[in-house]
């Protein structure tokens, strides 16, 4: 598989984590670690069988530390961003939890054959700044506290960890996310079970959204988010990924949920224009391997 395919294949998760928020917003009341073990516990069966297509023996032989180290980053991520909100539901805490492409594309110039590419951080730095716009736009119902912050900060470092250290994991095959969902879901549930009340969707519409986040931002995204991540432009990807809460925002206004603004529109130019310069610093690091090689 070519690099450029593997990224394109990894921007396709950006692209259905942008329907988080419309299909979570559908899934009410149901609180958010038992949606958790609902979502995953669909992404993770629907990945079992097309693991079983595949063959279940591509699973034999990986480390018990690559299944726990994919475990973590999945449940760890979502329980801090949960705990984070829960404690801070602020404009600033969604915003700290936003570092995680930056930090992506910063990590990606310690792995081996990767160069920190200025280019790319300046692309990072330009979308962050577009997706702030958005976020900090956004009327999140409380206040930040320094406990929210740091919560919402971790939060950024894991699934920033998780992300570039999948790039060490190359030769594990994807098939391997299957149990990672299924850890999480487990983990979720044990969570739910113990914190929260038990509140299931209402009526056919809340069930489909829970289907659809299964299907899709809470499963088949992380199976291709793991092939770009191994396989593809990193550094590119993390940048890209700052569309998500832009194509987020676009979707709940296409749904009515949203009105648009001109600070929507700002923030579009600004992501864009980091995306593009990521873009270019990825073509000329290619042009130069070509005429290394």
């Amino acid at each position: 598989m070519t690099s450029s395919k593997a990224t394109a294949i990894g921007f396709s998760a950006v692209l259905m984590w942008s329907l988080l928020a419309l299909f979570t917003i559908g899934s009410a009341p149901v609180p958010p670690f038992l949606l958790n073990a609902l979502t995953f516990g669909i992404g993770g069966t629907l990945g079992l069988v097309w693991t079983l297509r595949n063959g279940i023996g591509r699973l034999r032989g990986i480390s018990w530390r690559v299944y726990a180290f994919g475990i973590v980053g999945l449940f760890g991520y979502h329980a801090l961003y949960f705990t984070a909100f829960r404690i801070a539901p602020a404009a600033e805490t969604g915003l700290m939890a936003y570092l995680w492409p930056l930090f992506i594309v910063i990590f990606a110039g310690f792995l081996p054959g990767e160069r920190l590419r200025p280019l790319a951080v300046l692309g990072a730095l330009v979308a962050f700044a577009g997706a702030a716009l958005i976020v900090l736009g956004r009327d999140a119902g409380g206040a930040a506290t320094g406990a929210g912050l740091a919560l919402g900060f971790l939060c950024a470092l894991t699934w920033a960890g998780y992300s570039t250290l999948s790039r060490r994991l190359g030769d594990v095959p994807t098939e391997s996310v299957t149990v990672y969902c299924i850890g999480t879901a487990i983990l979720s549930l044990a969570v739910h079970l113990a914190v929260e009340d038990t509140l299931w969707p209402q009526g056919t519409g809340g069930w489909l959204a829970v289907l659809a986040l299964g299907i899709g931002p809470v499963g088949a995204a992380f199976f291709t988010w793991d092939i770009g991540m191994k396989k593809g432009d990193i550094q590119l990807l993390g940048v890209a990924s700052y569309a998500a809460p832009l194509l987020s925002t676009l979707a709940l206004i296409g749904a009515g949920v949203t009105s648009p603004s001109w600070t929507i529109l700002a923030a579009a130019v600004l992501i864009t224009g980091g995306a593009a310069l990521a873009a270019r610093a990825s073509a000329v690091a290619r042009s130069g391997a070509s005429a290394a090689g």
